[in-house]
């Protein structure tokens, strides 16, 4: 009824959104019971808008019992709410907006900002990815992002700990930067925060006393986001999705959880406990690192971290420039195989003990060999964790 009644919007007004209730009064009050043409043809609009958002939620319900495993669809229909526009996008002469999902997973835009400037579009992308780096960790744990990859990520028995080690990995990146814990932020470790630059901080929840620390830094934006610690609701819902020119990219996320602990090393070494700890720890932060992506790490810490490379030994070189503490004695995971010895010929330079990798390459026997050279022990997990 209301999208046959809008098809005649220049002899019908058909109201769906009670807000517009006083404008429409008004107009009528001032112009003899009438209402215009444009006021009629906006009315119109929101109830096409309205029904096909009602369609959509069908349709996905309809797909949801019906199918037993989560397919494709042919016609991709999706509904979103204008939550808020943007000063701008990435860059000032972009316009930009942040709408909301219907998902009953995690979702950003529900978070509850609690102090701060608006948020930014790259303030979101980067709030983002450092959220579901900091849900990789049962223990309490801290993600430290830059221009969406991780700058720090460690875990510690508090918050403020984690914090601390977190941002040591690479201070100066760390300046700017947004960060998340999967643990409610308290006092101490909002002081530690307030002597660094941040964007961002975003938490499940903050104390009366982290606040009131986080006051005296009036621009910091503060996001609580409660859902973070739901069972059911800390992953986001529905489709991975890229745009590209003229069309759209669908994906599941990327929840695949490897247990390193478990695997046997393909070298003559087996790694220590340490090591392992270490090794599962760099594989959790690696699937959150464009690639190429190299992580040094130790069992509650990044050390360094190697970004997005078109070369993977350029990547291990890079991870090692940008360590904050001395890397001998860690750890590293590469993202995918390493297509020749040199990766392993810089880790061994370094200092890295053990590493954890995809396999896979042509160049196998050829890494292994190199790893057996050095004493290194080396893990294949069989799946790689590309980040584009």
């Amino acid at each position: 009824m209301l999208r046959a009644a809008s098809k005649n919007f220049q002899d019908v007004a058909v109201v769906v959104d009670p807000g517009d209730y006083g404008t429409i009064i008004g107009e009528m009050k001032s112009s003899d019971g009438e209402l215009s043409r444009d006021t009629k043809l906006n009315l119109a609009k929101k109830v096409f808008a309205h029904t096909a958002r009602y369609d959509t939620l069908i349709a996905d319900y309809l797909i949801s019992v019906t199918e037993k495993e989560r397919v494709f669809p042919e016609y991709l229909t999706m509904s979103y709410k204008q939550v808020a526009v943007l000063r701008y996008g990435e860059n000032p002469f972009q316009k930009a907006a942040i709408y909301r999902e219907r998902t009953s997973g995690l979702s950003l835009p529900d978070a509850r900002v609690l102090q701060g400037k608006e948020m930014s579009f790259n303030n979101y992308l980067d709030t983002h990815s450092a959220v579901l780096l900091a849900l990789e960790f049962g223990k309490k744990a801290c993600a430290v992002i830059k221009h969406n990859n991780p700058c720090g990520v460690a875990t510690a028995e508090t918050a403020a700990e984690a914090y601390t080690k977190a941002a040591k990995t690479d201070p100066v990146s760390a300046f700017g930067g947004v960060v998340a814990f999967n643990t409610e932020v308290d006092e101490a470790a909002a002081k530690e925060m307030v002597e660094l630059f941040l964007e961002v901080v975003i938490a499940p929840s903050f104390t009366k006393g982290a606040l009131e620390v986080f006051s005296r830094k009036p621009n910091v934006r503060l996001l609580a986001l409660s859902e973070m610690l739901s069972a059911g609701k800390n992953r986001p819902a529905s489709w991975d999705m890229k745009r590209i020119a003229g069309g759209l990219l669908l994906q599941g996320w990327d929840y695949s959880t490897e247990d390193v602990m478990s695997l046997k090393s393909v070298t003559k070494r087996q790694p220590s406990k340490d090591e392992l700890e270490a090794l599962s720890f760099a594989w959790k932060v690696c699937k959150h690192v464009k690639s190429n992506a190299i992580v040094y790490a130790f069992k509650d810490r990044t050390a360094g971290i190697g970004i997005g490379q078109t070369k993977r030994v350029f990547s291990a070189q890079t991870g090692l420039m940008n360590a904050g503490e001395p890397v001998k004695g860690s750890v590293a995971a590469s993202d995918g195989f390493f297509p020749f010895r040199d990766g392993i010929d810089v880790l061994h330079e370094a200092g890295v003990t053990a590493v954890v990798q995809p396999g896979g390459s042509m160049k196998d026997e050829e890494v292994i060999k190199a790893a057996d050279e050095y004493g290194m022990a080396m893990l294949i997990t069989g799946v790689r964790h590309f980040r584009h």
